[in-house]
């Protein structure tokens, strides 16, 4: 089995932890999102699975191989993309594939193959023969998951991949991801695209200052839901909210307002499906009723709620 397995990882550099007694599970056949704050440490832990830095305590695993004790066997398993690009710009996008497969011992010929082939995969194929350096931030993403998928990795490791890709590579990006999972293999990916994260994860695993937290007190926390009755209009504002409050017995100026909608908050799909039903019950011509968050967004919001979590598997991305 090709997963990821860290246990109880630390690393610090000088008098700042920078990640503190991870521990997380990614497993074969799907995409586990790395989730959390700006200096969380997400890009510190990638950085150690990819054999780049060497934990202080605690092991790591990769298909079995631990990368900081044969960081040779483990790279022959994984395939790393960075947030930036980060090499060789003067040469092409097909040179840069081409010498990317020789440094993995793949020949000539075959590396030539192998290059046509992610350029198309990436849709790179018609700047194949310009440099790196004249590519937009989008493109070099693109030729960034193209170089790490040059060996036919069973592990994938993507930080931030979405950065910088227009909305239609977005999508794209989104169905390779959930193609590389259903061909068996492990995809780590960080992002602060929630969004995008939310359409494709199947796990979550949340960092806050470099540990690993347990996510589910911010699951049953409070949650803002969309409100929106028939004929909404911006001068209608305060008279809808007024009859959303009045109905739920709370007060209107508690309520926000939101491109048309009142938003409620409520502590559970329980609690949301039972005003929803009061509302209709009411005679209130409600159009739109919804999460104002996605599951993921509300999670990640709610992180500074959240304790240090020491189980080994990530949180389950729909739950």
């Amino acid at each position: 089995m090709t997963g990821i397995v860290v246990q109880d990882v630390s690393r610090a550099f000088g008098t700042v932890q920078a990640v503190r007694g991870a521990t997380l599970r990614a497993e074969p056949g799907r995409v586990t999102g790395l989730v959390g704050p700006n200096g969380a440490g997400k890009t510190t832990l990638l950085l150690m699975l990819a054999s780049l830095l060497a934990p202080d305590t605690g092991t790591i695993s990769i298909g079995g191989v631990d990368p900081s004790v044969d960081p040779l066997a483990a790279r022959r398993l994984l395939g790393w993309m960075p947030d930036a690009l980060g090499a060789w710009p003067s040469l092409t996008a097909r040179e840069t594939i081409v010498t990317t497969a020789r440094l993995y011992g793949i020949d000539k010929p075959e590396a030539a193959v192998r290059a046509e082939q992610l350029l198309a995969l990436v849709g790179l194929a018609d700047l194949a023969d310009s440099p790196a350096k004249v590519l937009s931030r989008g493109q070099k993403q693109k030729l960034g998951l193209a170089r790490a998928l040059v060996h036919d990795p069973k592990v994938l490791l993507l930080d931030e991949p979405a950065s910088g890709l227009d909305p239609e590579a977005r999508v794209q990006l989104r169905v390779l991801l959930r193609r590389f999972a259903a061909e068996g293999r492990t995809v780590l990916i960080s992002s602060h695209i929630l969004s995008e994260l939310e359409e494709v994860v199947d796990d979550a695993v949340f960092l806050v200052a470099g540990a690993v937290v347990d996510a589910a007190p911010a699951r049953s926390m409070v949650r803002a839901w969309r409100v929106r009755l028939a004929g909404a209009t911006e001068e209608r504002m305060k008279a809808d909210a007024w009859q959303v409050a009045s109905n739920l017995g709370i007060a209107p100026e508690s309520l926000a307002q939101d491109r048309g909608a009142v938003l409620v908050g409520f502590e559970g799909e329980d609690a949301a499906a039972k005003a929803l039903r009061h509302l209709v019950e009411a005679g209130l011509p409600v159009v739109e009723f919804a999460p104002a968050q996605s599951q993921l967004e509300h999670t990640f919001l709610n992180l500074q709620h959240a304790t240090p979590h020491q189980a080994p598997s990530g949180t389950e991305a729909g739950a």
